[in-house]
Formats: structure tokens, C-alpha cells, sequence
């Protein structure tokens, strides 16, 4: 490993054979003092009425400019696959970030950790802006869960933190999209990430996902750093059976297989991928179909513009983001050395920056 860049596995190697006990500031607001210091808060939920929810609160993203106005991003995907994305920034003086528990408010939009049963926390969320509100509780099935103590250091200053408030949770609350309203239970997820740096300087692509089965739920954010860090791959995983999670990991390992070129991102991505940690556990995604791609520049003012694509192109590359929807198959290593498989549908994502 190079040794630039420092990850925070408890051990022994890159695992964590005692999980750190993630608390509630952990999962809280990280007051950094640098320019480049960013945060935000992650929430999706599939729903039983066919919808899939995202909601971002963010303080600033990486790619923001410094002292950038906190903003709320909403993503609606419909049954029928088409979505409604909506961003909206807000004055500093609208937005309220407690360095002591998760208690996020921006705007009308909402995050806080509420009392809970049997030691695991529940989280309540209200996304609100223009026709979409979500008024939704998530109730952990799992506890918190950060790989080793959270943060992947970089020599020029740079951090990564990454905190699970929820890996698995059951959701329940309402949500009205234009004049339709439903009441609505289903399966969720809630994460946090924070740090200080140019992450486009420091990353060349990730690969970000989680699985649920019955019995075994699994996520995973592969990093891939460019060539100033070695070309190394960050590979935080963790694998839950039932309530109980029983490995975590950076020592598993992504291949992507064949590629096919998306014209709406103007970038290749692998139509399938697979994630294994030998004796432990394997896991196949083949992509059944894209739900989401975006070509990064596309939104950017001037550097976006057909006019000037064969330049930034050239000089910048091609930045891209894919929301796939694909069938897995995960088998998994028993203690007596049998293997059970499992097989399914989820969504992951893949960001390219180069």
C-alpha cells in the first residue's frame, strides 16, 4: 500500500476483527475550519407502491465551491423507471448542523435521530420541495457500521470518512408526489460522508452498492484512486446475517467485465462486476438495465456546452455517473466451509471521474 494514504482498519490487516462501536457523533456534523472541509448526509428507500426514494442533505459537496450554500437534492425513480430529480440551495442562516447526533435541518428538509427500541437508533427524514414530500421513519434492523474507525487519510491532507447510520432498516411514514399521496412501508438505507480535499483529484472512479436477502445484507463503495496514490483500491465491505453483522472488510477485491458506451453519460461502463474476498464470500452483478446516467459536465455553465466538449474531453476527460439495476449473485462461505447462494435484484452506481 502506498504510504500516502492511511486506512483505519482496527485489524489485524486490512479488516476489523472488533467492530468500532459507531456513536452518536459519528454520525453527527464534522466541524472542520478548511475551505475545502465537505459533508453530507445519503437517505434512499424502495417503497411498496413501486416508488424508490433519495434524498441528499448536503453542507457542501467536494466539487462545490468553498463557502458554497448548503442544498437538498430529491430523487423520485417511478415504477415505470422514469424519475424526478429536483436540487435546491438554501442561505447558511436556513440550515442547522449539530456536532452531537445527527440533527440536520435545511429549510423545510429534515434528518434527526429519534428515540429508539432495543439499542438500535431510528432516524426521521422529511424531504420537502416542490410537489414531492417525504415524510418517512427508518427503523434500524442493523446497528451503525463505519469500516474500521471511519476515515481513509491521504499525505496531502486529504480525509475520507465514511459512517452507516442505517446498513438495513424498515421504513414506514408518507409521501405525496404531485396530487397522488400514499401511505408507504419498504426496505432503507442511511450513510454520511465527510471530509477535507479535491476528492477529483484524489479518486478515478467508485463503485457504491448494497444487497438485501431474507437472511444476509451486504454493502460495499470500492474506491479506485489515480496514479499519484498508487492505483490503489479502497474496498470497504460488510456482510450482516440476519441482525448480526459477521465481516468487515477492505480486503476483497472488484473486477468489471465486458463494456458497453452510454451515449447519455458519453462514457463506457462494465456490464458486469464482481466482488470477492476468497473463503468469505463472492459476489456477481450483470446489469439488466441503466436507470440513471449522467455526464458530470453536462451541468456545468460554459465547460458543458456542446460548443466546447471536444476540449474538456481532451483536457478534463469525461465524468460520468451510472444508477444500475441488475441481478446478483452472492454465495457466501460457511463456518463448516459449505457455501449457500443467493440470488436477487438491487441497484449500485458507478462514478467515473476520468
Amino acid at each position: 500500500m502506498p504510504t500516502d494514504v492511511v486506512e483505519a482498519w482496527n485489524g489485524p490487516g486490512r479488516k476489523d476483527g472488533e467492530l468500532t462501536a459507531v456513536l452518536p457523533r459519528h454520525n453527527a456534523f464534522h466541524a472542520r475550519a478548511e475551505r475545502s472541509a465537505f459533508e453530507h448526509w445519503y437517505f434512499d428507500a424502495h417503497l411498496d407502491n413501486g416508488y424508490t426514494v433519495v434524498g441528499f442533505l448536503v453542507k457542501r459537496r467536494p466539487e462545490d465551491p468553498p463557502f458554497a450554500r448548503p442544498w437538498v437534492e430529491v430523487i423520485v425513480y417511478r415504477p415505470d423507471g422514469t424519475r424526478r430529480q429536483i436540487a435546491q440551495r438554501y442561505p447558511s442562516k436556513a440550515a442547522h448542523f449539530s456536532t452531537e447526533e445527527m440533527d440536520v435541518r435545511i429549510g423545510p428538509n429534515s434528518a434527526r435521530v429519534i428515540p429508539g427500541e432495543g439499542g438500535l437508533p431510528r432516524y426521521r427524514v422529511i424531504l420537502d420541495e416542490d410537489d414531492v414530500r417525504l415524510d418517512l421513519e427508518f427503523v434500524n434492523e442493523l446497528p451503525p457500521w463505519m469500516p474500521g474507525r471511519g476515515e481513509t487519510l491521504f499525505g496531502d491532507g486529504g480525509v475520507f470518512g465514511w459512517c452507516v447510520g442505517a446498513p438495513r432498516a424498515t421504513v414506514a411514514g408518507r409521501m405525496r408526489v404531485g396530487d397522488e399521496s400514499w401511505d408507504v412501508v419498504g426496505t432503507g438505507y442511511a450513510d454520511h460522508n465527510w471530509g477535507v480535499g479535491a476528492m477529483p483529484k484524489v479518486i478515478e472512479q467508485w463503485h457504491w452498492g448494497r444487497l438485501y436477502t431474507a437472511e444476509y445484507s451486504l454493502l460495499y463503495a470500492v474506491v479506485a484512486t489515480q496514479e499519484k496514490y498508487g492505483k490503489l483500491q479502497i474496498a470497504p465491505v460488510m456482510l450482516a446475517k440476519g441482525d448480526s453483522i459477521v465481516l468487515s472488510t477492505g480486503e476483497a477485491v472488484l473486477s468489471e467485465g465486458p463494456n458497453a458506451y452510454d451515449p447519455v453519460a458519453r462514457r463506457e461502463y462494465p456490464t458486469s462486476i464482481t466482488l470477492e474476498r476468497p473463503g468469505e464470500f463472492s459476489l456477481t452483478l450483470d446489469v439488466r438495465r441503466v436507470l440513471h446516467a449522467q455526464a458530470l459536465l453536462d451541468d456545468v455553465p460554459v465547460i458543458g456546452s456542446a460548443l466546447l466538449r471536444p476540449v474538456t474531453d481532451r483536457l478534463i476527460g469525461r465524468p460520468g455517473y451510472f444508477r444500475f439495476e441488475s441481478d446478483f449473485t452472492l454465495a457466501v462461505t460457511r463456518d463448516d466451509g459449505s457455501v449457500e447462494t443467493v440470488s436477487g435484484t438491487t441497484l449500485h452506481e458507478l462514478v467515473g471521474l476520468i
